[in-house]
């Protein structure tokens, strides 16, 4: 068991600060202040650091942070840390760690004895959450989809049962593959999708995964919230295997008929799916 108490000790920090998401008055006078006193500055991109602490008159050195070279930068920072100096991670907007890098570098710090302070600030995760009208009493953070499509689609049928409202961040370029997939996996919804937080542009798109196909091409930062698995009070078994049979029947493949049913009744292509299954059990002599 490890205690830290943070500022009753002399070791040395790392501080994980969060940055702003557009809004440049996001920037806490706390954050600033640390930025001015600790002795390096570790960061995603160091043009875009560069760019924000010049607004706010930061000097620091910086290092770079980022996916590349995450490994060995986590052992030069420890080395750094061993030396006394404090050391503050930023990421190029929000949170670090949060869909960034920052996670081996905070282990080992914690491995280390050294304390880890957390400085907060803007999370366009939360931004969204709160302003969407979804549920907000439990959520799940899940952050980016894999960019490889079966892994993206095994990901999101591991949610499809989750009953709470869950959180995406996507990149513009892959929206409306991504959305064609929650629609196809996850079946009607209620959803929300959140863009350019905090900045000149920043929009709510609030509707359905459904409504949701049809949009034109969005761009810049966005957030994907869809309400969580609500349970149906009942399915008409019957009326499902009815539709389905009379689509078959008239040439559809059985893949075709789940989605168009799907589509048609706003049950999921999973529970559709498992109905064809036992409908067609059933149908095997015993």
């Amino acid at each position: 068991m490890k205690r830290q108490k943070s500022f009753q000790n002399e070791n040395p920090t790392l501080y994980l600060i969060a940055t702003p998401i557009g809004n440049l008055n996001e920037f806490s006078t706390r954050a600033i202040s640390i930025l001015k006193e600790v002795d390096i500055v570790a960061c995603e991109d160091t043009r875009v650091t560069k760019s924000l602490f010049e607004h706010f008159d930061i000097e620091a050195r910086l290092l770079a942070y980022h996916n590349f070279n995450e490994k060995e930068s986590t052992n030069g920072l420890i080395e750094l840390l061993c030396k006394g100096n404090d050391i503050a991670l930023v990421s190029d907007a929000g949170y670090p760690l949060v869909s960034d890098p920052g996670y081996n570098i905070v282990h080992s710090a914690i491995e280390h004895g050294f304390n880890v302070v957390t400085i907060s600030g803007p999370s366009a995760g939360l931004h969204a959450l709160v302003a969407s009208g979804l549920d907000v009493r439990h959520y799940l953070f899940y952050g980016f989809l894999s960019d490889k499509k079966g892994k993206a689609k095994a990901e999101l049928e591991a949610l499809a049962t989750f009953p709470y409202t869950m959180i995406f961040y996507e990149a513009p370029h892959r929206l409306k593959e991504s959305l064609k997939l929650m629609y196809e996996v996850l079946g009607e919804r209620k959803a929300c999708i959140a863009r350019e937080l905090t900045k000149i542009h920043e929009e709510y798109i609030r509707g359905t995964l459904r409504e949701f196909l049809d949009l034109e091409e969005l761009k810049g930062e966005i957030v994907i919230l869809i309400e969580g698995y609500v349970k149906e009070e009942a399915i008409d078994q019957k009326k499902i295997e009815i539709m389905l049979g009379e689509l078959i029947s008239e040439g559809m493949s059985s893949k075709d008929a789940i989605k168009k049913v799907s589509k048609d009744s706003g049950i999921s292509k999973n529970d559709i799916y498992r109905l064809y299954l036992e409908s067609q059990k059933s149908k095997i002599p015993s």
